[in-house]
């Protein structure tokens, strides 16, 4: 079938089986372009908890996923990819987390969104990376372990001082290879564009940035901004949004290595054939599902 053909077989299913389809905005422009919602991973699952679909067809990798049943236990969510991993949430298992409950008994566990399941069930409290800084201010404890992502956790200890924070050593392979030399030598280059970074970025990275923001703030923030050239720190994928929303305004990726394999997985052809087989479904214990949707419900609170 060619290009056309899938999406209108695809639109037929999505139609027929009471679907809604989600993609992250660091999937393949053609798949954003087919989504009936962009985003970031957990603005996604609440998009679809909001919906009347029975069935989530999630583009992403399966953390995302995982994320969109929790919220959604009564609805059968699908990921298209399902091999799409992510390496972050590989980096810390539950055993790490209970280790590191041990050596700081009195310390809240708050988890990034990027995080399986199993280890959400085992947390106190989950963020996002446009609400961990809030988030760890506004919670009672004084001491917290904050994991997996030590970049952000970095971001985070660094505007909270007042509050003892534990790193794990876990990062994104994508975000964590840029360095400071990136930065200085781009600029050079481009010494009229503002840097704007993700805090998956490493602390010295995010030094030299004239904004650090999670996905969704970048966008915001391009918006707002008079520049018409920006050097993006973040996944290539959001360049699809970016030019969307800013077809006036030219971008530049800050290094050519930001490029997820993972998220690249999804393909037309793929989100046919789950809609039309109804394959890879997620499927969550009761229990690991009630105890990670209380990490997610205590984020809304202090956040």
């Amino acid at each position: 079938m060619d290009k056309e053909t899938i999406i209108e077989r695809i639109q037929e299913l999505k139609k027929s089986k009471n679907a809604v389809i989600l993609a992250h905005l660091y999937q393949n422009d053609e798949i954003q372009e087919l989504a009936d919602f962009t985003g970031d991973s957990l603005e996604l699952s609440r998009k679809a908890a909001a919906t009347d679909a029975d069935v989530i067809v999630f583009c992403g990798v399966r953390f995302m996923a995982e994320t969109a049943k929790i919220l959604s236990p009564n609805k059968k969510v699908l990921l298209v990819a399902m091999n799409a991993g992510c390496p972050l949430a590989d980096m810390i298992t539950p055993k790490d987390v209970l280790e590191m409950k041990n050596k700081y008994p009195q310390a809240a566990v708050v988890t990034y969104v990027n995080s399986s399941a199993e280890v959400k069930a085992i947390s106190d409290y989950c963020c996002t990376s446009s609400n961990a800084i809030g988030l760890v201010r506004n919670i009672p404890e004084k001491e917290v372990i904050f994991i997996p992502d030590m970049n952000l956790g970095s971001y985070v200890k660094k505007n909270v001082p007042e509050k003892t924070i534990h790193l794990n050593e876990g990062y994104c392979p994508i975000h964590h290879q840029i360095n400071e030399q990136d930065v200085l030598e781009i600029r050079g280059k481009h010494p009229n564009a503002p840097v704007y970074v993700h805090p998956e970025c490493k602390p010295e990275v995010s030094a030299q940035a004239d904004f650090v923001g999670s996905t969704a703030a970048i966008l915001k923030k391009v918006l707002q901004s008079v520049a018409k050239e920006v050097i993006i720190g973040t996944d290539k994928g959001i360049f699809y949004r970016l030019k969307k929303e800013n077809p006036d305004k030219n971008f530049i990726l800050l290094s050519p290595g930001l490029y997820c394999n993972d998220m690249k997985m999804t393909r037309l052809e793929d989100v046919h054939e789950v809609l039309k087989s109804m394959k890879n479904e997620i499927n969550l214990n009761a229990n690991i599902i009630k105890s990670a949707g209380m990490a997610l419900n205590r984020m809304l609170k202090y956040s």
